[in-house]
């Protein structure tokens, strides 16, 4: 595969959280065995919660609320479920300078560029994952991240709340973080589609990551499933 292609996917029905896993152990493995093309995947799960390699049992308030999924990606728990954009980023960082610090800060300027197209102020906050806004309120978090690494090819990859119900979240210690709120885009007054959402996040990729990969051009890859408009 060239370096730079991407494979857009996007599911408008919520995946089954294993069978993504699933999916995304397969890709990883054919990327780096040059098989595949590198990819990122746009969804949405059924309300679950996942916990990463450092969550505690004492940060999943209510077990019996919602499935809980182990999973290999860093951080602690994370809530998914519906009106949230999860985004599954597929990168081969032996293309793209095997730093996984600037594939990290690169997912960040990312979902900050994304939120910017809706005049949204997404922030990073030194001690902190994730991005974060001032809502007057103290800082509340918009956009959670937790990335796995094999062989060099990332996975799992970071989620937006566009307009889940923030309810939901009361059930963990959202990524170990007690004293401050969660948000989403409804909950700060921003109206807009989980299309528009996706149509941005597709819009402010390539400067994100672009850096990371010297004369790389990215390109859409038909799929079996739906195509992003303006992604061939």
């Amino acid at each position: 595969m060239a370096p730079g292609m991407i494979e857009w996917r996007r599911d408008t029905k919520p995946v089954d959280y294993l069978d993504a896993v699933s999916f995304m152990e397969q890709r990883v493995g054919e990327i780096r065995a040059g098989t595949a093309p590198e990819t990122v995947w746009l969804l949405e799960h059924p309300p679950l919660y996942t916990a990463g390699t450092s969550a505690r049992p004492d940060e999943l308030l209510d077990p019996g609320r919602f499935p809980v999924h182990r999973t290999g990606r860093g951080g602690q728990f994370t809530y998914h479920g519906p009106g949230q954009r999860v985004a599954y980023v597929m990168l081969d960082l032996q293309r793209r300078g095997r730093d996984i610090r600037a594939y990290v800060h690169a997912l960040e300027s990312w979902l900050i560029a994304a939120l910017g197209r809706f005049g949204i102020n997404g922030e990073r906050r030194e001690g902190r994952v994730g991005i974060w806004i001032d809502s007057g309120k103290g800082d509340e978090k918009i956009a959670a991240i937790g990335v796995r690494v094999r062989r060099w090819v990332t996975f799992h990859g970071a989620s937006i709340n566009l307009c889940p119900d923030l309810d939901h979240f009361r059930g963990i210690v959202p990524c170990g973080i007690s004293e401050h709120g969660v948000t989403s885009l409804e909950a700060l007054g921003v109206r807009a589609s989980m299309t528009e959402l996706d149509d941005t996040l597709r819009a402010t990729f390539d400067d994100a990551f672009s850096p990371m990969i010297k004369g790389s051009a990215t390109a859409g890859i038909p799929t079996t499933r739906e195509a992003m408009p303006g992604v061939a």
